[in-house]
C-alpha cells in the first residue's frame, strides 16, 4: 500500500449509479478541534417506515488521502436498495495522526450510528461496513480486533457484516502502514489478518487475482482463518485483473481502468450477499 492511491480509487473506479439525493449531513465527533461528519443518505420515504437495515462507507486513499464524497456512488446505490447509508469522514495520516486515529474514528461512527436508531429509523442489529482499499482495512479491523473497556451501555463499534472491496487486510509487514504508525504501535495489532476468527462477522470480498498492492493471497488466508473458526467468508476473484479490477496491471496505484463487467458483478454478488442476510428485500 503506497501513498500514490488517490482520488480515482473512488472518484472513478467505484462511482455509483447517478442518483441526485444529498445526504445530511452530521458531525458525529469532534476530536483535537476538528469536526468529524457522517453523511446519511436515507432510503425511498415509501419503503423506510420498519427500521432498516444500515451501511458506513468507508473510502481507500492509502490513510492519507480522500473524504467521505468519494463513496457517494455506492452509499445512494445502497439507499435506493432500501438501506440508510452513510458515507464517513475519517481523521488520515497526517501531522499527529495515524491509522490509529483513524480507527478510533470508524468505531466512533458504530456507536454513533447505532446510538441515532430511532432518529434514523436503523435496525441497530443489521449495521454493516463497506470499505475500498484502506477503508476495507479499518472496516474489517473495527469487526475483528477488540477493545477493551469503555462506558456502561456504549452502544457496539463493530459492523455486523463486512461488504470489502480489494481491501488490506494483512498490514503486519506493510512498509508504508509501519510507516504511518510512525512508532506509536505494533502493525500485527492493528492488522486484521492477525484477529480473524470466530467472531468475525459474515464478510464478501471482491477482488482481482493480479491485485499487487493488496494481494489475493492475503484475502485467501483471511477468509481462510474466518472459515476454519466457524465463520463465513465469501471470496469473489476475478480473473486478469488488479487493484479495484483494474485492467491496468502496470499501473495499480493510479491510472485505473476497472473492468465495467466485473465491477458490475462485484456489486451484484455484494447486493446478493445482503439479500441473503436479511439486509435488503429479497
Amino acid at each position: 500500500m503506497t501513498v500514490c492511491i488517490l482520488a480515482l480509487i473512488a472518484l472513478t473506479v467505484l462511482s455509483g449509479p447517478a442518483i441526485s439525493q444529498q445526504p445530511s449531513i452530521h458531525a458525529y465527533r469532534e476530536v483535537e478541534g476538528q469536526e468529524l461528519h457522517a453523511h446519511v443518505f436515507l432510503p425511498p420515504e415509501e419503503g423506510h417506515r420498519e427500521p432498516a437495515a444500515a451501511i458506513l462507507l468507508f473510502h481507500g486513499g492509502g490513510w492519507v488521502a480522500g473524504n467521505a464524497e468519494w463513496t457517494y456512488g455506492d452509499a445512494r446505490r445502497f439507499a435506493a436498495l432500501g438501506m440508510v447509508a452513510v458515507a464517513i469522514e475519517y481523521r488520515l495520516s497526517a501531522g499527529q495522526s495515524t491509522p490509529i486515529e483513524a480507527l478510533d474514528d470508524v468505531r466512533e461512527a458504530f456507536r454513533w450510528v447505532r446510538g441515532r436508531a430511532g432518529e434514523f429509523r436503523i435496525d441497530p442489529e443489521r449495521v454493516a461496513g463497506h470499505g475500498v482499499s484502506a477503508g476495507g482495512h479499518l472496516a474489517a479491523a473495527a469487526a475483528t480486533i477488540d477493545v477493551p473497556g469503555g462506558p456502561d451501555g456504549q452502544a457496539s463499534a463493530k459492523p455486523d457484516l463486512l461488504l470489502l472491496w480489494s481491501p488490506a487486510l494483512d498490514v503486519a509487514a506493510d512498509g508504508w502502514f509501519v510507516k504511518l504508525l510512525r512508532g506509536r504501535g505494533r502493525a500485527a495489532d492493528y492488522s486484521p489478518m492477525e484477529h480473524a476468527g470466530a467472531s468475525t462477522p459474515p464478510t464478501s470480498i471482491v477482488i482481482g487475482d493480479k491485485d499487487t498492492l493488496t494481494p489475493l493471497s492475503k484475502a485467501k488466508r483471511f477468509c481462510e482463518k474466518v472459515r476454519a473458526a466457524g465463520g463465513v467468508c465469501e471470496l469473489n476473484i476475478y480473473p486478469g485483473v488488479g487493484h479495484l479490477l483494474t485492467r491496468n496491471l502496470a499501473n495499480q496505484e493510479g491510472d485505473f481502468d476497472p473492468d465495467p463487467a466485473f465491477r458490475e458483478d462485484g456489486r451484484s454478488r455484494h447486493e446478493r450477499f445482503l439479500r441473503e442476510r436479511g439486509y435488503i428485500a429479497k
